[in-house]
This record gives structure tokens, sequence and C-alpha cells, in this order.
């Protein structure tokens, strides 16, 4: 492989008495002549290489054949009582957005509300939030241009379709939600950035507004900020009885937060710090007036309900004074209630395994819901007065579909089933359990074709993500189906630092002990190549993002133990990650080199920093792309050119190759077109290093 030559500059920088090189500091400029430069003479070497793979046209053949089927997401309900409407998303199959659609009737005619796919002519503008009005009569939504977080945001008329004057910007990580009256909705924002550099500065300082209808952003209410907190968010959310404004107060990706509430009924009512302190998370579920639900993990690591007075003295709860229990906790994980009907609808993870149960407002255990399998179930939502509900349960070999719920009866009904062309009874799931390196018990799924001969002989991806509480589920992909179409095995572990467990679980794999998630990653390797599921030349890891560090860590760390390697968008650089966007975020997970003790451990397995010259790493196409304003491409890129450096005297055919995406950013709104073309130049890459026999 003939890679562009990276020039290496005399950067040192010092870490707490350790010199460290960063000669690749100047591919930290996406905008750069000379980065430029690079990243076009890069994608040259990898898609001449991807161009001479003749089965890389027959994979994007099947995947495009296969992707095209109807597809739903959960349905939901706004509106007063006879005027009710339902919206939900569609896609024809290979739209490169999927489709808002409206109808008055469950069995009534839709109707197109929004459709993303008109806005560019390429699919890179995407639908990134959306919020309806009580009444139904307003769409306020938000638009994301080429994959950046930065989202600007407009008003909808739902009977007409018509776009108000509304336009808001400079909105980032942020949802919208209406006041009772319909006449505006709060949502949060940040400072005007500079155009040039905003995929790249630090995000700091946001702020809670009010927009007024057909008033311009200019004009909008301050509700909220804290000119002495940096780092904190606002999440502000109206209850359902219009009365409280609940603003949920984050503070990075840590899953604990704090509450604070106004009063909307009392005119220029003063913001009440309720829950003042960082120390669990208290995610709000409803109220009956003054009397606020929470499913919280307080003394409870897997969770538990709680209510809370506000109208007593000294609500605020202290280490010494906890709170009425309604649901305790259990022996599964509760990762989130809905209240629906005046039923708590609990969804609990069992193994990682969906397990949904209703409760009455006292607490009392209803029934639980009979789920069609071993899978996950999302949705749930409604209001108090609602006796029906949605929901979507999907597994690795069931597609999607859409469930209705009569929470009278208890009875699902299929509401939208899709229809993709294979035989789900055709493959096989199982979830096995292996110890990690300290021993602790590791749950993983494997999905694969029946009949599978444990020969050592399968090529096998191995998917994993391990971080910021994220729990990886069941879930159906037309991606994995084709690699299994292919006679590949997938695998997927549950490793800590998810919320699989509880936040114990997600602990153990954070800041200091961060290398527990490595760990667990490489025995789920090693127990596949013992149990003859696979062998290291036909294995792959794979991962995004805080997975694509996963990845990363691992094939520095095991070089010899995998075949190929699939990093993509990943956090690389873990050193100076917290100085770009958002990056500063996820020190409550990953530590900060700023710190003496945490720069060590860090430092021990930033994957840009423990390469070794003259090492045989696995063949490793990285991919990311240059709109990412999460994880900044620059991580990719000095990975990229330092991995090529120290891969570069091997004669052998593993190469090192970076696949940059334009137009495109972290993932979220990327097009069906481009996530199709990716996912083909994928697995075409594994066809040719792992040396595969494409199965028909």
């Amino acid at each position: 492989m003939n890679y562009p030559i990276a020039k290496k500059l005399d950067q040192v920088d010092d870490y707490h008495g350790t010199k460290v090189a960063d000669p690749y500091r100047w591919l930290e400029d996406p905008d750069a002549p000379d980065t430029r430069a690079w990243v076009e003479a890069e994608n040259k070497v990898t898609f001449d290489f991807l161009n001479q793979i003749p089965e890389r046209a027959r994979i994007k053949a099947r995947l495009t054949q296969l992707w095209n089927f109807e597809r739903y997401d959960v349905p939901f309900k706004e509106g007063v009582k006879g005027s009710e409407r339902y919206f939900y998303f569609k896609n024809d199959g290979l739209q490169n957005q999927n489709v808002l659609y409206t109808l008055k009737t469950l069995d009534g005619e839709p109707q197109v509300l929004l459709d993303p796919n008109k806005l560019s002519t390429d699919g890179t503008v995407a639908l990134a939030g959306y919020a309806v009005s009580d009444d139904a009569k307003y769409l306020a939504y938000g638009l994301s241009a080429s994959g950046s977080d930065w989202t600007e945001w407009k008003v909808r008329e739902v009977e007409t379709g018509r776009d108000l004057a509304d336009h808001l910007k400079w909105v980032k990580f942020s949802a919208a939600s209406w006041t009772n009256d319909g006449k505006g909705f709060f949502y949060s924002r940040y400072d005007e950035s500079n155009e040039k550099t905003r995929l790249e500065d630090v995000n700091y300082f946001q702020k809670l507004y009010y927009h007024c209808l057909s008033t311009p952003q200019s004009e909008d209410a301050l509700i909220y900020e804290r000119k002495d907190q940096k780092e904190w968010g606002f999440d502000g959310r109206v209850t359902e009885d219009g009365r409280y404004l609940i603003i949920s107060v984050w503070e990075g990706t840590h899953p604990w937060n704090r509450v604070f509430y106004k009063d909307l009924q009392t005119p220029d009512a003063k913001v009440v710090e309720f829950l003042p302190n960082l120390e669990a998370a208290y995610n709000f579920i409803g109220n009956d007036g003054p009397i606020f639900y929470f499913r919280t993990d307080r003394h409870a690591a897997r969770g538990r309900v709680i209510v809370i007075d506000t109208t007593r003295p000294n609500a605020q709860l202290t280490e010494s004074r906890d709170c009425q229990e309604l649901i305790p906790q259990a022996e599964e994980t509760l990762e989130s209630v809905s209240l629906v009907g005046d039923y708590f609808i609990a969804s609990y993870l069992k193994d990682a395994r969906a397990q949904i149960k209703l409760f009455d407002l006292t607490g009392r255990f209803v029934r639980e819901v009979d789920l069609p399998g071993i899978g996950t179930a999302i949705g749930f939502g409604g209001k108090r007065t609602d006796t029906e509900t949605f929901y979507a349960f999907t597994s690795f070999t069931a597609p999607t579909t859409i469930y209705h719920y009569d929470l009278k009866t208890g009875k699902s009904t299929v509401y939208r089933q899709p229809k993709v062309d294979f035989n789900p009874n055709d493959y096989e799931t199982k979830q096995v359990f292996y110890a990690s390196k300290d021993g602790t018990r590791v749950p993983m799924f494997i999905t694969h074709k029946k009949g599978l001969k444990l020969d050592g002989q399968n090529p096998t991806v191995l998917y994993g993500y391990g971080g910021f509480n994220v729990s990886l589920t069941p879930g159906f992909s037309i991606s994995n189906l084709v690699w299994m179409e292919m006679g590949g095995i997938y695998a997927q572990p549950n490793l800590r630092g998810g919320a699989e467990y509880g936040e114990n679980w997600h602990l153990a794999g954070t800041r200091l002990k961060k290398q527990n998630v490595f760990d667990d990653f490489i025995a789920a390797a090693e127990w596949l190549i013992a149990n003859k599921y696979t062998s290291t030349p036909k294995l792959a890891i794979s991962g995004g993002s805080n997975g694509g560090l996963l990845v990363g860590a691992c094939l520095t760390q095991r070089p010899d133990l995998f075949g190929a390697a699939l990093p993509a968008v990943g956090v690389l650089d873990m050193l100076r990650f917290h100085k770009f966007t958002i990056g500063w975020a996820w020190v409550p997970d990953y530590g900060s080199a700023d710190d003496a003790q945490e720069f060590k451990a860090l430092y021990a397995y930033s994957p840009l920093h423990n390469l070794k010259p003259g090492t045989r790493y696995p063949a490793t196409l990285i991919t990311t792309a240059d709109h990412d304003d999460r994880v900044v491409p620059a991580h990719s890129f000095k990975f990229a050119a330092a991995l090529q450096a120290a891969q570069a005297a091997r004669a052998d055919d593993a190469p090192t190759l970076i696949r940059i995406e334009t137009k495109a950013g972290h993932g979220a709104g990327k097009p069906t077109s481009k996530v199709i073309e990716e996912i083909a130049d994928r697995w075409g890459f594994l066809v040719r290093v792992l040396k595969l026999q494409i199965q028909s």
C-alpha cells in the first residue's frame, strides 16, 4: 500500500511531567489546505482498494434489495378530545429520510406532514427533533444539515402544512416542549458561534428560553442560565397538566442530574432549585398537581420509582432524608417508566432482554406485557386519559413490528408489520455468559444461520460499545442480515460501562476502571475462539463512537487476536478529546488528562498513543465524516496517519485505510443511500482481508 505521506511536526506537550509527542496536530484543522489534500489522497487510496473487490457490488445490491421494505416508528397521539390526531414516521424502503405522517383515526387516510427528502437533493438534511402542540395545531421541528449536531427549528401548521415565519438558530442538544395553550415552546440553545469554526468550537453555557409563536428569536424570553456553571445544560419539559416546567439539569454525559421546576400558573414565578445536588439520576415520569413521580437510582443502582410531595416543608432530599418509595428496586434493571392511563408502564432489562410490567398508582403490580419473544420493546407513550398505547418490538431475527396495546384488556395486536425478503426461521440467536479477565460474568448474544459448524472457520463480527450508561439490546439490522447470509456470525456482548445491570455496571467501566471494558471485549473474542465459533484470521471487531475507542484500544492492546478492525467515528485521542465541541461532556465517563491520576490511566490505553512501529496490526478500515461535530474527525485522521506509519514496513496484505465521508456527521440522520454504500464498503473490506468465500 502506498499511503500518503503525513508530515510530522515537533509538537510535544507536557502532561504532569510526562512529555508526549503529537506530530499530527496539524490534522486537527479540517479546513487547512494540507489537511484537505491529505483527506483527498487518503480517500483515493481507500477507494482504489475497495474498487478492486468484485464482491462489493454484489453486497451493495443485496443490501439495497433487502433495505427496500416499509418501516414504521411507534405512533403517538395529540389533540383535545374529539379532535385527536395520530402521528407516525414511515419509510417506503429506500427513502433517504423517514417521512412524518398524520391521520385522524387509526384506520384513516394518512397525510404527509413533513417530508425531509424534499429539503435537499442528496438527502443530507434530516429531521433532528420535533414536538406537536397539545391541541395538535402546530409542529415544531428541528433540521440538521450534513449530520451536524447544530439544528435550526421551524414551526408548521398541522392542518395546512404551511410553515410559519418562526426560525430559531444555534440550537444543540435540545428538544422543544409546548405550553398547554399552544402559544409557544421552551427550548435550549447556545450563544451564536463562529460560522467558520462551529464544527470544532467547544460548547459551553447552554441557556433555556421560551419562544412565543410569530415573534423573532431575538425576543425569546430567557428562562434560566447559570453564568457560574459553563458545563450545565437544561432540558425543559412542560407537565401534562400544563402547570409546571420541569427542568432537568445535565452536566456532560453523567447519568446523574439535578431537577429544578417553575410554576407556570404563577406569573413571574422563580425557578425552584428542587433537587440541587448531582447525586443520582432523576427521570421525571409525571405528576398529580404538586405530587411528582420519578424513576431514580438513588439508593437503588438498578432503579426504582419514588414520589415526592413538593408542598411539604424541606421537600428536597438529603442523604439522611429519603423519599416515599412507590415501586421498589427489582432484580431486573428498570430502564424507563411512563405514566399512561393511570398505569405506570415500567420497562425492565433482564439480562439485556426487554421485560414490561404495569403497576397502578399505588405501586401495586397489575400485569406483565406478553412480548412476542426475546428482544427489545420500546414506546409505551401516551397521556393519563388514554386507554391505549403503542410499542415496537424487535430482535436480531425479527424486523421492527408495531403493536397496539389495550390498557384495559392487556391485549396486544399488530398494527404495522414489515415484510422483509428473508426467512427468519433460517437463523437463530443464543445468549451465552463468559468470564472476563477479573472473573466478572458477562452476557453475549450470538446470531447466525442454523446448522453452523463449530470448526473455527466462521467469519465473525464482534460488535461492542461499553460506555455512557448505554445498553446494547437485541435489534434487527439489514446490515447484519446480509453479513449472516454471507455465512457470517454476529456477536454482541454486554460490556461493563453500559446500563444492562444498573449504575454499578456502568461505573465499573468508567474513568480509572475503563480498562474493564476492553478486558470484557477481549475476553469475548477469546471465548468465541476457544469455543470454535471462529479464529483470529476470521475475526473482525467493530464499534462506533465510544465503540470506536473500544476497537482502537483493543487492536493496540491485542493486535495478535483479531483479523480485522472497523473503528467508526471513534474517540481515539484520549488526551485531547475534551478540547473540541462537546468532548468535555465525556469527562464523567473517561476522566481528563488535566488530572494527573486520570492522565496516567488515559495515556495507558489511548489508541493514538499506544501504537508501536513495526507491530503487526490487523487489517483496519477506519470510518469518519468531515462534518462530524460530535467526535471531530481529527481523532480518526491522526490515528490513521499514526497507524499507517507504524504499519508501513509490513509486506503482507493487512491494509490500514481510512474512509472519509463528505456531507455527513456522527451518524444521526445519515441518508439511506450513504448508509448502504458505507456498509457495502465495510463488508467488502472484510471479504477481502478475511479471505471469505461468500455463501449463496
